[in-house]
């Protein structure tokens, strides 16, 4: 069978009067997100305490020869973005990598767009989470900003500090007699302004622990607005706070393809499936939160820097083979098994992972390749602030 997936993405950019969206030239990149992003930061947050699977064999067997971190067998969506743009691999934020220049993957496995201590206080888990929420990985991000920039920019606005920087850097006024910030503030917003910033696939785990508490579809969307809120007011604090031009925020995916889901969920009844085999419902969910982001990010027009832009589809994948089985995995009809997930003791890899939309029954494989957009026929619609 062969299938070609586009992914969910809706990229907000807004970017500063003079400044063109589709030319720029980005010098580094700083994620947030859960496992389609994570390089590291689980394994390194989970350990001692938490046994995990991600740092053993198979995982990392087709492009780095060894586990990583990343829930994949090779790279992730985060790393093909890199190289599309020319940027090297993101190093994990909590593996304190001494050059961060280039940018910081704050992005952890299993991370959820709500607090972690809401599921706990309410009964949706039965275990502990790990403390790696959204808004965790944001003050990871302005902790490593904030100490060089708190004293320099007292008393200015922060939504002013990119707009101050543009002008500044148009009329060519680097040198700091001539501007009213120190230079090392100066190198810092500069990074800020010329990064591109992604606040990836939050909410996946967010409606999982809903489902597997046994709540009902009704009451799983009742969940929406809150979770959709928490992600635009992130995106929200990046823009006119810390000072970002440019945010991507990737839609929710198909979770009712996901042969952990499919197996967890399995129904008697045909009607809860569609045409591939993919549950209904779950998928349903994940629909209408994509629209209810997307009308959400809209209604930022009038609070971001004077323009942004929409862009649904970024990355596409073809697969040829298997769509709703796991690649690595210990049988069954999805190849999954919860006591017997993929780097435990009998599970085996597949020979060709690339003919998978499923690496390990949880994490959708990644492309082989990707493509970021330029020019005009990329599918980007500007949407003026006036």
């Amino acid at each position: 069978m062969e299938l070609t997936i586009l992914l969910p993405l809706v990229i907000v950019l807004s970017s500063l009067s003079g400044v063109s969206s589709t030319s720029r030239n980005f010098t580094s990149m700083f994620t947030l997100g859960d496992s389609y992003m994570d390089t590291g930061n689980f394994v390194i947050m989970a350990s001692p305490a938490i046994p995990t699977v991600f740092d053993k064999p198979p995982y990392g067997m087709t492009f780095f020869g060894h586990p990583t971190g990343r829930y994949s067998d090779g790279r992730v969506i985060i790393d093909f973005i890199a190289e599309a743009l020319g940027l090297p691999l993101l190093p994990a934020f909590l593996s304190n990598s001494s050059d961060v220049s280039r940018g910081v993957n704050f992005a952890v496995g299993g991370a959820t767009a709500i607090d972690v201590g809401f599921f706990e206080r309410n009964n949706l888990v039965q275990f502990k989470l790990l403390n790696n929420s959204l808004h965790v990985q944001l003050g990871w991000f302005e902790e490593l900003i904030r100490p060089s920039l708190c004293n320099a920019t007292e008393g200015v606005p922060q939504r002013a500090l990119s707009a101050i920087l543009t002008t500044c850097l148009l009329q060519r006024r680097t040198h700091h007699s001539r501007f009213p910030y120190g230079t090392r503030t100066l190198v810092i917003l500069l990074v800020i302004f010329k990064s591109l910033f992604i606040v990836g696939e939050f909410r996946i785990k967010d409606y999982n622990f809903l489902w597997m508490a046994n709540k009902t579809e009704d009451e799983v969307r009742s969940y929406m607005p809150r979770v959709v809120k928490i992600i635009v007011s992130a995106v929200e604090r990046l823009i006119i706070r810390d000072g970002a031009a440019f945010v991507v925020v990737p839609g929710n995916p198909p979770n009712g393809c996901s042969p952990a889901i499919l197996t967890m969920f399995r129904s008697p009844n045909a009607a809860d499936y569609d045409s591939i085999g993919c549950l209904r419902g779950i998928n349903a969910v994940a629909r209408q939160h994509n629209a209810l982001l997307r009308a959400a990010l809209g209604g930022l027009r009038g609070q971001a820097p004077p323009r942004h832009h929409h862009l649904r589809r970024l990355l596409r994948t073809r697969v040829v083979r298997d769509v709703l089985k796991a690649c690595c995995g210990t049988g069954g009809a999805y190849n999954w098994n919860a006591s017997s997930v993929c780097g435990m003791p009998g599970a085996t890899a597949c020979r060709n992972p690339a003919a998978y939309v499923s690496w390990d029954g949880v994490t959708t494989r990644r492309p082989s390749t990707a493509t970021w957009p330029k020019g005009g026929s990329t599918g980007l619609t500007p949407i003026r602030r006036y």
